[in-house]
């Protein structure tokens, strides 16, 4: 017997007029509903996300189908994925009955549906949908059992589950049904080939022959009824996702990760800087709010969330969302406390793991611009000291400029201004030149650098601050005025490159500076004593040691820096213990987002935490290659108790003790300068 069945058995060509008007008319319904949204995210700023349509087109079709966000968090992701994948398989399975009922059966004469197509088409539609039902299941008890603490519960959730759990449940009754007044008796070799419909077939065998058509009729229509309602749900609760988070890859920003809008400061007719209001910010900005799907996984991430601080990513998106829906002149400082706003690290792990590609770290920056340069606001007046340190001396702590390079002298390093020829440009930052820890690491720079026969050149008094801290705390003017002077200098020399030590300076001048007209490679020291080994250039001596390694957040998520410094470490002997979060997970040491001039007053300290996590591993070292980090975490263990139990040090410090040929001798540290402090204060 053919292999193949009769497509609408039982309810007749009749329905598929009915059919397709009641398909039609729900599909109005879900397109009426996010039209009437159009004109809510209207009230943003306007902002070009079609450009580069290709490019956003196939990294939408590739993040969509291939779901490789959501399953970064297996917990939920996995359930999410299969479901998915299930329901998919199923709708396109759909496609299919629909084009071969429709065309190729009336038009052309062909059935496709037949033979071992027709046997294998059953069988992965057969397991598709058991496929759905059970990942479902999954999803109900994670969220309504076990119910994670982030993960919101709405009464609606209850109704989308009932909703998809009726179409599937309907799908294999329906077919189950049919199969129980065909296949069973007239064809069994096919049956076969529909494992779940065959268990569905056994509710139907004490029924006669007429009744179950009479119940096939009812579910076949219950089936398209419940379908009809999905479509027409999906604009009016959680399940608009499917369309706002698809097209959201879509809108994903292709700029560089971290990119921030650059103010035009020269434009006189600019009355606002940063958002106030909800018109302040961009329609992208509120269009989020309908793409989040309350996942929970950015607040999840957040190291201020996870240290009980008043900042939750995801309720600012929401918060956001509120305020729009409440009209463009919402002020957002009455939905987003201002703690909430100063608490954010900038260390960009929201942004990072959301699957919906939501933007938040530049909402707060915005946030932050407007706290900043229209209502003269700050988090803490130290913050306000260290702004005004930066205005005056192009240091944060307020030392005199003229000693910037003082460090150097004897090191190896020319001062661009003594003349000279360099091969690289180290950009110093503030850390390095003023805090002797420090400045300890960089003359381990230097030291590398000498034994790898390169030339370094540094600004000395000439550098200022590259203004990553103030620019993250909102203060644009300040961050420019600074940028314009390094870049000037910088021009002014014929550099070629630059290297530096400090995550938050190599962000800044390898990305930022682009838009204000630095165009040169800049690299951090890490990748550049990794390619020196890989080259060469640079022999060293590997003892062994046992570490785990701090992913800085502005080296790993923000310029993807992640297995350059384990390259480096295992050169150098090591061996690394991960902690619990590490790489693209890792968890910030509380400095970024110019927190590094702020006290942290609020809930736990970050740097404690993290220190925390690095003594669970039992390594006796913690690496960093962070200016920043390494002081907070010195902080971290000083704080925490933590001293005698762990150590921390610079990948630099690590690979300049085994160097298997140096040119310069050893040098002691030379004592402080008069009236210089052993240490600048956090």
């Amino acid at each position: 017997m053919e292999m193949t069945r009769e497509i609408y058995w039982n309810v007749g060509h009749g329905v598929v007029v009915p059919m397709y008007l009641l398909v039609f008319a729900a599909f109005a319904v879900c397109a009426w509903g996010f039209i009437k949204r159009v004109p809510l995210y209207r009230q943003g700023k306007p902002l070009d996300r079609f450009d580069r349509f290709p490019e956003r087109a196939k990294l939408m079709v590739t993040e969509v189908l291939g779901q490789e966000k959501v399953a970064r968090v297996k917990a939920g992701g996995i359930f999410h994925n299969l479901f998915f994948w299930g329901f998919l398989t199923l709708f396109v399975g759909t496609l299919i009955i629909m084009v071969q009922a429709d065309y190729l059966t009336p038009v052309i004469k062909v059935n496709l549906l037949s033979g071992g197509f027709y046997q294998a088409f059953s069988l992965v539609l057969d397991l598709a949908g058991l496929t759905a039902i059970l990942m479902l299941a999954g999803l109900f008890v994670r969220r309504f059992v076990i119910q994670p603490p982030s993960l919101e519960i709405l009464n609606d959730d209850y109704r989308v589950h009932l909703l998809l759990f009726g179409i599937l449940i309907t799908g294999f009754l329906a077919e189950g049904a049919r199969m129980a007044a065909t296949e069973v008796v007239q064809n069994p070799a096919l049956a076969r080939f529909s494992p779940v419909g065959l268990l569905a077939v056994k509710l139907f065998l004490p029924f006669t022959d007429e009744s179950i058509r009479s119940c096939h009729q009812v579910i076949w229509w219950l089936h398209m009824g419940l379908v009809a309602g999905f479509i027409c749900m999906i604009p009016y609760s959680r399940l608009k996702h499917i369309v706002t988070t698809s097209l959201n890859a879509f809108f994903a920003p292709l700029e560089p990760k971290g990119t921030l809008a650059t103010i035009n400061l020269e434009d006189e007719s600019l009355q606002q800087f940063g958002a106030a209001t909800v018109a302040d910010l961009t329609w992208k900005d509120i269009f989020d709010a309908d793409a989040c799907t309350s996942c929970g996984r950015c607040q999840d991430a957040c190291p201020a969330h996870a240290t009980q601080k008043p900042l939750s990513p995801m309720k600012v998106i929401q918060q956001i969302g509120e305020a729009a829906e409440a009209g463009k002149e919402t002020v957002l400082a009455e939905s987003i406390a201002e703690d909430a706003v100063w608490s954010c690290t900038t260390c960009r792990a929201c942004q990072d793991i959301c699957p919906a590609n939501n933007e938040h770290v530049n909402k707060i920056i915005e946030m932050r611009r407007n706290l900043t340069l229209m209502e003269g606001s700050f988090p803490g007046d130290e913050v306000r000291t260290a702004v005004g340190n930066l205005e005056v001396n192009g240091n944060p702590f307020g030392l005199a400029y003229a000693g910037r390079g003082d460090w150097a002298i004897g090191h190896g390093a020319t001062l661009m201004e003594d003349g000279g020829e360099v091969d690289v440009l180290y950009f110093v930052g503030c850390y390095a030149s003023f805090d002797r820890r420090n400045r300890a690491i960089a003359d381990k720079f230097l030291r590398i650098c000498n034994a790898a026969g390169i030339r370094v050149g540094i600004l000395g008094k000439e550098e200022k601050c590259c203004g990553e801290p103030a620019r993250k705390l909102g203060n644009e003017y300040l961050y420019q005025m600074l940028a314009a002077e390094n870049i000037e200098t910088i021009k002014g020399y014929g550099v070629q490159k630059v290297v530096t030590t400090c995550p938050h300076c190599f962000n800044t001048l390898a990305r930022d500076y682009r838009d204000l007209g630095l165009e040169l490679p800049v690299e951090h020291y890490t990748t550049f004593i990794h390619r020196l080994i890989e080259e060469g250039q640079l022999r060293l001596n590997p003892e062994p040691f046992v570490a785990t390694y701090h992913d800085s957040c502005y080296l790993g998520r923000y310029m993807d820096v992640i297995d350059e410094p384990r390259a480096v470490l295992a050169a150098a002997g090591g061996r690394i213990e991960e902690m619990s979060r590490s790489g693209y997970d890792s968890f910030c040491c509380s400095a970024g987002g110019g927190r590094i001039l702020a006290e942290e007053k609020l809930g736990r300290r970050i740097n404690v935490e993290r220190v925390q996590m690095a003594t669970d591993t039992g390594a006796a070292t913690l690496v960093s290659n962070c200016p920043f980090c390494l002081t907070m975490f010195e902080d971290g263990i000083k704080t925490g108790g933590f001293e005698g139990g762990i150590v921390v040090r610079d990948l630099a410090e690590i690979v300049a003790e085994r160097i298997a040929v140096i040119h310069l001798p050893q040098r002691p540290v030379e004592p402080p300068v008069k009236g210089e402090p052993e240490r600048v204060a956090v």
